[in-house]
């Protein structure tokens, strides 16, 4: 059995939610807020016997915080369950708590847990008629938490995904709608406590590694001790006897040894002395506790685990992290496997985040090599890495929209062969698409050296901080990822940057036409009519795709950022790339030039010299906030981060102020007077409309008048 799907109604920030699993090693991943954490306690709530009856007794802080007013809504936390076991006894427990009443054998069945107002608030609520606004009011103003309930139910038909059921069971709270009736019978039948699910499965779960040696040192949570106290239990009483006789005659030696006996009568002449015969114990005595139980005596051993090559061994405390955090993750994973062996029903296993302080190889091993026998393993994690070696289709991704977290299945529709190009494309590096809030997709070497660099220089900011990730398809390829981006799968922007490659010559044949010119304008021509074939094909592909957006350099991105007025950035890598003085004269003059096919031919040339990726290098060197972002690139920025805050505002333009300030462009009483009006800015006083012209008129010049210009 496992769980193929967790719905999530209103439960913290989560409004509504689907999420799906398949058999063997699932994977959640998401940025920081996105909701993994609330995730696994949603699953933990059903299914965690460790956890406290109270838990499921939800708070106000419990109801999705998307709601303007949390009284009167329910908090739906649903687990449905496929491959039932067929045995008679599992059979019973589902059609009992979880199952459908049917004739057949059950094989799908679900449990839930429901956050609801009692009953007596449930009429009142349906005694409302339709669009009574104030009588609406006037209910939820006496609701509290008391007047709230939790219970379990099963044999569920509900699909408490869909919108339209919740408004027809729990109401519309926008129109003032509700039904008469205050059971419905599609949200199960309440489960008896006798029945138990927590009971029939082994569970485990191993929390984010934070602070693992204190972990150990609460008797709590050491999962050490856990193991330790399964084995004591297990021990023939007739067998630790021997064990038990030596531990009473170590006690009795301990106590007969004359320091001992001589402390004792001190202390006892002492109290004598201060408080007279009569005040004093009749009775005093210094005894050894060592216990002979066999439980308690296992409390008293400790793990030492040898890290250096020198074979000493160390307690917990005194490992690194990522050997103490391998050392408790080695244990849990143990005290699992012992709980494994004793359930045949169904196995979960929940890992929070394993890959803190670890190194990347263990990162990539343990998660290849976890996947137990009829076990069902959900990680969540921010590693690349273990992203890397998961298999896309049992792939769940975390991603804020607003105030409400969504989740999104990237293999959703896809074909096998589909599937496959994304797995293998992959890598960890590549896989930071998955986390980013936004994607950027280049088609080479120069792309993704310079356009980071670009950003930063220009704007003060960098990709990182925008929450968008730059990978290099090194390829015209990008259907095979981009296909990911779109309603069904990943809902985030995702731009696409590629060349047009139009031709910067004259390419038709010319009498008296050299065999390497017939051949260059061959090429270029090429080039040219692939481009024009790769924008209708993409054009294809994107169309009616609002995540997508198409962004084309018109030329190759050399060419295209000395076009954009970045002729000087490339003059100053000429003495990198010749060693001639008559080249570099030459070189710069068509730089320079102003006509395409000069400078264009020119830059290329080195390119193609130098190598695009090394050549991208030397030129990064030279960008600086005078450098001109290309129009085609500053679409593809402003796209994929379509909201510009106005603290982010405030830093771009802090920044470029600061660079005018450097370059001792202006007067210190004109930089201090822009200052004075974008504290106003930041403040609220003044909107982003008016900062703007003031920036266009005192710095006429600056190159970061283009981006403001599109805003």
């Amino acid at each position: 059995m496992y769980i193929s799907k967790l719905s999530l109604v209103n439960y913290r920030n989560f409004g509504n939610t689907r999420v799906l699993f398949n058999k063997g090693i699932n994977t959640i991943i998401g940025e920081n807020g996105s909701g993994k954490t609330n995730l696994f306690r949603a699953i933990r709530l059903l299914l965690d016997d460790n956890m406290k009856r109270s838990a499921s007794r939800l708070e106000q802080n419990d109801f999705y915080r998307g709601l303007l007013d949390w009284r009167g809504h329910w908090i739906i936390i649903s687990l449905e369950f496929e491959e039932v076991s067929q045995e008679e006894s599992i059979q019973s427990l589902f059609l009992h708590s979880a199952g459908d009443i049917t004739n057949e054998p059950i094989e799908r069945a679900a449990y839930n847990l429901i956050f609801r107002p009692k009953a007596e608030i449930r009429v009142a609520i349906s005694k409302l008629g339709n669009g009574d606004t104030d009588g609406l009011a006037a209910v939820r103003q006496r609701i509290t938490l008391a007047d709230y309930e939790t219970i379990f139910t099963g044999r569920s038909d509900a699909d408490f995904n869909d919108e339209a059921v919740y408004k027809n069971i729990v109401g519309d709270f926008d129109l003032v709608r509700f039904s008469d009736e205050i059971e419905f019978p599609s949200i199960g039948a309440k489960v008896p406590g006798m029945f138990s699910i927590t009971q029939e499965i082994s569970f485990t779960f191993i929390q984010a590694l934070r602070d693992v040696v204190a972990e150990f040192q609460n008797n709590r949570a050491n999962p050490l001790l856990t193991l330790l106290k399964s084995k004591s239990g297990q021990i023939d009483p007739a067998v630790f006897e021997p064990i038990s006789v030596m531990v009473r005659e170590l006690n009795n030696s301990i106590e007969q040894l004359g320091d001992v006996q001589i402390l004792r009568t001190d202390i006892s002449d002492t109290i004598k002395e201060a408080a007279g015969e009569t005040y004093s114990p009749s009775l005093l005595s210094i005894k050894s506790e060592l216990s002979d139980e066999a439980d308690k005596l296992f409390h008293s051993l400790k793990l030492f685990v040898g890290e250096a090559e020198d074979g000493h061994e160390g307690a917990i405390h005194e490992l690194s992290l990522g050997g103490a955090n391998l050392i408790y993750l080695t244990l849990k994973l143990l005290e699992f496997k012992y709980q494994k062996a004793k359930q045949s029903f169904a196995n979960f296993l929940l890992i929070e985040e394993p890959e803190a302080h670890i190194h990347t190889h263990i990162q990539k091993t343990l998660f290849d090599k976890r996947n137990y026998e009829d076990t069902q393993i959900i990680y969540s994690t921010h590693s690349t890495h273990i992203s890397e070696v998961s298999n896309v289709l049992n792939i769940n991704i975390l991603g804020k929209n607003a105030s409400r977290c969504e989740a999104y299945q990237p293999a959703t529709g896809l074909v096998p062969a589909q599937v496959g190009n994304i797995q293998r494309y992959l890598d960890a590096v590549r896989s930071n698409l998955l986390f980013a809030k936004s994607v950027m997709l280049v088609e080479g070497d120069a792309e993704e050296l310079l356009i980071p660099i670009l950003v930063k220089k220009v704007l003060g900011i960098s990709l990182d901080e925008m929450g968008i990730s730059l990978i290099n398809i090194r390829s015209t390829g990008f259907q095979n990822v981009a296909i990911l981006f779109n309603d069904a799968r990943i809902r985030k922007r995702c731009a696409i940057l590629t060349d047009l490659d139009t031709a910067i010559i004259n390419t038709n044949p010319a009498p008296g036409d050299s065999d390497d010119v017939k051949k260059k304008k061959l090429k270029v021509k090429n080039s040219h009519d692939v481009g024009v074939q790769r924008k209708t094909a993409l054009e294809t592909f994107a169309k009616n795709n609002n995540w997508l957006h198409l962004c084309f350099a018109p030329h190759t991105f050399e060419v295209d950022f000395v076009d954009a007025g970045n002729s000087e950035k490339v003059v100053d890598v000429l003495g990198d790339v010749y060693s001639s003085p008559g080249t570099v004269a030459t070189a710069k003059a068509e730089l320079e030039s102003g006509d395409i096919a000069r400078f264009g031919t020119r830059v290329l040339t080195m390119a193609q010299q130098e190598g695009k990726g090394w050549f991208a290098i030397l030129l990064g060197k030279m960008i600086d906030h005078k450098t001109v972002i290309p129009s085609y690139i500053l679409d593809a920025i402003f796209f994929v981060y379509p909201t510009v805050s106005t603290e982010v505002w405030f830093n771009i333009l802090s920044y470029r102020v600061k660079c005018i300030e450097q370059a001792e462009q202006f007067g210190p009483e004109v930089i201090a007077a822009f200052r004075v009006k974008l504290k106003s800015f930041r403040d609220g006083a003044i909107d982003f409309i008016t900062i703007r012209n003031d920036m266009l008129t005192t710095f006429a010049a600056d190159q970061l008048n283009p981006v403001l210009n599109r805003f």
